[in-house]
């Protein structure tokens, strides 16, 4: 009988081995938009993201895989279903309890590394500076432990974690989500925007 979580985990991840050829199967599932996407996660997954925004599924983080599978479903997932809404974001305070009690005890030492980068990306979204100092650290780990084959893959997910950590240096928060939150942004949060590759 399979996990409750696995059918997520098979989706996210796919069936490759290396996390080369995972990352070319499923890149544009991770990072890309495609409508078609966002309404199969909805209509594949919508319950379960709404489950877990409302307390549910604490069980899940008993094993390393409903743990990251748990994760998906508050921070990846509610971005792709509640896309250009405040509700995209709902999840990120308890995914990221749920990332700090789990790294507390290793327990991302547990995961792949392709699969640890879902959940150093929940910190990566933090509107935090020490938080983004340790995704940075995080990524970095995953950097140095790659293979030669595989670190241009790994030297992509730092950079992109750098990235973040500077526009949190630099405002404190992510100018691109203002408009979505109600926020009002800056005289140089909108000069930013103005700015090729300011949203992530």
């Amino acid at each position: 009988m399979h996990a409750p979580w696995q059918e997520l985990l098979d989706w996210w991840f796919g069936q490759g081995t290396r996390a080369t050829e995972i990352a070319a199967e499923k890149q544009q599932l991770w990072f890309g938009y495609r409508a078609q996407q966002d309404a199969e996660a909805r209509e594949r997954f919508g319950d379960r993201v709404e489950q877990a925004l409302n307390g549910e599924l604490h069980d899940w983080a008993e094993l390393p895989e409903g743990w990251l599978a748990l994760i998906l479903l508050l921070d990846q997932l509610p971005r792709m279903i509640h896309r250009h809404t405040p509700r995209a974001f709902a999840g990120d305070e308890r995914a990221q309890q749920l990332v700090r009690d789990g790294l507390a005890h290793g327990g991302d030492m547990l995961l792949a590394p392709i699969q640890r980068v879902f959940i150093y990306l929940v910190l990566e979204h933090a509107e935090n500076l020490a938080v983004q100092d340790l995704a940075v650290a995080h990524f970095s780990a995953l950097r140095d432990i790659a293979d030669e084959q595989e670190q241009p893959l790994f030297l992509d997910f730092l950079d992109y974690a750098e990235r973040h950590r500077e526009v949190i240096s630099r405002f404190g928060r992510f100018p691109h989500r203002n408009a979505i939150l109600g926020r009002e942004a800056s005289d140089t949060e909108q000069l930013f925007l103005e700015q090729p590759g300011s949203s992530f």
